[in-house]
């Protein structure tokens, strides 16, 4: 009985530390199933600009924070793009505009409802000529326009295009001159039966933006492409492209920004 007992000790397995948060991706649809988050994402679309957080509370009638709750939600998901506003006194304000990928005209039945009523008021008139259908497209344009002066003409007319769906990017030359790439075209339904018309429209949509976001801007060149394959390229000249030159005449050009 005096035997003695030899104890054997197993190591102890090792647990693997989990995360506080695991960071799962936001799905588009899911960001917007929540009917606050799809009104704050709607309010966006409509103001065609960036704005802040408290603006957008007073618009929606909400507490600042259960605005920005939503706001990153549409951020996480994609939809949403935010950049830090420095001020005078204070902290850097946040400024949330529709993201360029977003796309949010490139769906039904939002994008051929607008299409559909831009063509009608077009078709309404006595000539249909595609001179009459750009003249009509420059005052929608300058209907479009986002309202205010707040943030850079260049900042309001790239988030103007975004909040229509065309899913802009920005190519920047040294000589004066930038152009956008539309990587998405939301109407290319329509287009496919009447590109020549829809492209029409949309120059002058593009001429009429200009109008009221930069006057001082010139559309130097409307390119279309296939619908489809997307790429139409809309360069310009002066105005507002001084805002986003190198500064530095040494500073390579041909950058995308």
């Amino acid at each position: 009985m005096g035997k003695n007992i030899r104890r054997v000790s197993f190591p102890q397995p090792r647990c693997a530390k989990l995360p506080d948060k695991m960071d799962l991706p936001a799905r588009r649809h899911e960001a917007l199933a929540h009917p606050t988050s799809a009104r704050v994402f709607s309010v966006l679309v409509e103001l065609r600009r960036s704005v802040g957080t408290f603006d957008l509370s007073q618009r929606l009638g909400m507490h600042p924070n259960g605005v920005r709750v939503h706001l990153v939600r549409l951020s996480e998901a994609g939809l949403v793009a935010r950049k830090r506003s420095r001020q005078a006194r204070g902290r850097p304000r946040d400024m949330w505009s529709i993201a360029p990928d977003a796309q949010p005209g490139g769906d039904p039945p939002g994008a051929y409802a607008d299409l559909g009523r831009w063509l009608a008021r077009v078709l309404s008139s006595r000539s249909t000529s595609l001179r009459a259908v750009e003249a009509t497209g420059v005052e929608i344009g300058r209907d479009l326009a986002p309202s205010g002066d707040a943030g850079q003409a260049e900042e309001r007319m790239h988030a103007a295009l975004a909040a229509l769906g065309f899913r802009p990017t920005r190519h920047i030359e040294r000589r004066g001159r930038l152009t956008y790439r539309l990587l998405n075209c939301p109407y290319r339904e329509v287009a496919r039966e009447n590109q020549p018309a829809v492209c029409a429209l949309h120059r002058g949509m593009t001429r009429g933006l200009l109008d009221v976001i930069a006057p001082s801007t010139k559309l130097a060149a409307f390119v279309p492409r296939d619908p489809y394959a997307a790429g139409c390229e809309v360069e310009l000249r002066g105005g507002l492209t001084e805002e986003i030159l190198p500064a530095d005449p040494e500073e390579p050009a041909g950058r995308e920004a």
